[in-house]
């Protein structure tokens, strides 16, 4: 990823209904939310969510695809991944024990959930 690609999408989620909208939608993966479902989420009138929905399109946050009469948005989660790695490969600088607080505190909230089973 190239730094002006990377400015871009965390340019995008520096906006705070631009980043609600984003968390929306990873809660909301792989169904996605049609764009008046979102504002209507996020008390937000259509046209400035429109707007919103304009820019995290152009970072690549999010992606849309049409159904009937509706768009439905979901979050690309590759793009936000390569955000995010942009962010953390030379952070290091050689160093590993400057990021690996990071890489620890990020692993417990993202290891897979356990089903549990009941009891017969």
């Amino acid at each position: 990823m190239e730094s002006d690609d990377a400015i871009l999408g965390l340019a995008a989620l520096a906006q705070a209904t631009r980043l609600d909208v984003f968390r929306l939608l990873v809660q909301h993966e792989p169904e996605g939310l049609a764009a008046g479902d979102i504002a209507r989420a996020l008390a937000v009138p259509q046209n400035t969510m429109s707007s919103h929905l304009g820019v995290l399109s152009r970072a690549g946050l999010v992606t849309a695809q049409r159904h009937s009469r509706s768009i439905v948005y979901r979050a690309d989660l590759a793009r936000f991944r390569a955000v995010m790695l942009f962010m953390l490969r030379d952070c290091c600088d050689g160093r590993p024990e400057i990021c690996a607080p990071l890489i620890e505190d990020l692993t417990p909230c993202c290891s897979p959930k356990t089903r549990r089973k009941a009891h017969v």
